[in-house]
């Protein structure tokens, strides 16, 4: 089992990062943190990088669903959603998959849960 899905679209990357955002929000997902590692990597290193974000997408109801049957949960959460720029004018889209990661923990109760985030994430990527 892969810990992530992903595809690559034709998309200019801050569109992208827009079209992400509008999909996630689709399936009850706000954006919660932005990291740009472009800008950090020149800031902090002062190197050059390709344009790449870690969007950190939570859908409360299945936040405070795991949260109440595992209380350090929140070290897996939110959902890690990577935009980057790929080859040929493209951007690729990837995303954790929930089952992956919460395979780490020994909570039977939680793969119904992972199970699906993670159906609602792949449409994310599905309507890309």
């Amino acid at each position: 089992m892969s810990y992530y899905f992903s595809k690559k679209i034709r998309s200019g990357f801050d569109q992208a990062v827009e079209r992400v955002t509008r999909e996630l929000s689709k399936e009850g997902f706000g954006v919660l943190s932005d990291i740009d590692m472009q800008k950090k990597f020149k800031e902090k290193l002062g190197v050059t990088f390709r344009k790449y974000r870690i969007l950190g997408a939570c859908n409360p109801d299945y936040a405070y669903r795991v949260m109440q049957q595992e209380d350090k949960i929140g070290t897996l959460l939110p959902c890690s959603v990577v935009v980057q720029e790929a080859e040929n004018g493209q951007t690729e889209v990837a995303v954790v998959n929930p089952e992956a990661s919460m395979m780490a923990v020994k909570n039977e109760s939680l793969a119904g849960i992972a199970g699906e985030v993670k159906t609602k994430l792949e449409k994310v990527i599905a309507s890309l």
